[in-house]
């Protein structure tokens, strides 16, 4: 399987998208790695960054939550003894597995892996039935948790800011009426519910149930604090001159990056309405383009390109900023800890 631009899955070709790493010549060229650098990247994945990272001389700092990752990654290890350290972290933490001298750069791949998605038991994709699952690092709540256990109001708000969907709040009311007699156990189950609240018209452009698992996923992962906890971090741990790239896939990832690298730009920010507020000396300086898209040669290859976007920022000398969650205005949804086994 691979993702399009909408979030929907196709049946990839035999050998022809599967773990091809998406913007690759443009992550290198703003990562610019070389011998005797140091670059963490915080997605490991099926390693395409890290080959291409290492394949320029630097070395790999490589971290990834799903253990199934780290033991696919041993024999890349192997082959590159003293220059790869692969690790079992999440990378909101990669502060804490930077060297002492600090980074050269950190890459950040957001978002599921084909991986992930090709493998039915793990629960991620609509397709394939499988334990509805979910959980990158295979511990914690899973989406069956969140989807049997959270309030009616609190599946609304998931789906319907994580997702974008529209029927959140029928689709909440009909888990919640199902789940009273039967519990939610495969993706089917949950597929099958969302089918008859919204049935598939002949002119939708993806499957009813794409963005209520995007959400699930989503929160599910904390993907969005751990993303926002890792620009944080990477601001710690890269070394003046360092460079921070982030690739995501939607529309929510991306704002938080915009939304970072904006506060910590050093630009005065207000309106007439409002007065300005204290310029702060620059964190990141942002050289060349604010934004780099996917080719449409590339999108033509690799369908989950189409909606990746690219943004980079190089660190100043100045002090990082504080860890405020507050710029990035997310809603206070469910919280996991009330929904465990």
């Amino acid at each position: 399987m691979v993702m399009k631009s909408d979030g929907s899955e196709v049946e990839a070709e035999a050998g022809s998208v599967r773990h091809v790493p998406v913007l690759l010549h443009e992550v290198i060229d703003a990562l610019q790695p070389e011998a005797g650098k140091v670059i963490l990247d915080g997605t490991f994945g099926a390693g395409g960054y890290t080959s291409a990272i290492l394949s320029r001389g630097a070395s790999v700092v490589a971290l990834d939550r799903d253990p199934t990752a780290i033991a696919a990654g041993q024999p890349l290890v192997d082959q590159n003894k003293g220059r790869l350290s692969l690790i079992h972290s999440e990378f909101s933490n990669l502060a804490d597995h930077a060297p002492e001298g600090g980074l050269d750069g950190v890459v950040l791949d957001i978002g599921v892996s084909s991986m992930q998605i090709d493998e039915a038991e793990r629960g991620f994709s609509f397709q394939r039935n499988g334990p509805l699952d979910m959980r990158m690092s295979a511990a914690g709540v899973s989406a069956a948790d969140v989807v049997n256990r959270a309030k009616v109001g609190d599946l609304t708000r998931i789906f319907g800011f994580l997702g974008e969907e529209k029927h959140a709040g029928r689709i909440a009311r009909a888990i919640e009426k199902r789940r009273a007699t039967q519990p939610f156990e495969t993706t089917r189950d949950l597929v099958n519910l969302i089918e008859t609240v919204n049935p598939r018209r002949a002119k939708d452009k993806i499957h009813p149930s794409t963005r209520v698992f995007q959400a699930l996923r989503i929160f599910v992962n904390d993907e969005l604090g751990q993303l926002a906890n890792a620009l944080f971090a990477a601001e710690r741990a890269l070394k003046p001159g360092g460079r921070l790239v982030v690739v995501t896939f939607h529309s929510l990832e991306d704002r938080i990056v915009k939304q970072f690298f904006s506060d910590r730009s050093g630009k005065a920010s207000g309106s007439r309405h409002m007065p300005l507020v204290e310029v702060r000396p620059a964190v990141f300086d942002f050289p060349g383009k604010q934004m780099i898209a996917a080719s449409e040669a590339e999108a033509e290859v690799n369908p989950r390109a189409r909606s990746a976007k690219l943004r980079m920022g190089v660190r100043t000398t100045a002090v990082a900023g504080v860890a405020d969650m507050s710029i990035f205005a997310l809603p206070d949804l469910a919280s996991l800890k009330t929904m465990g086994a």
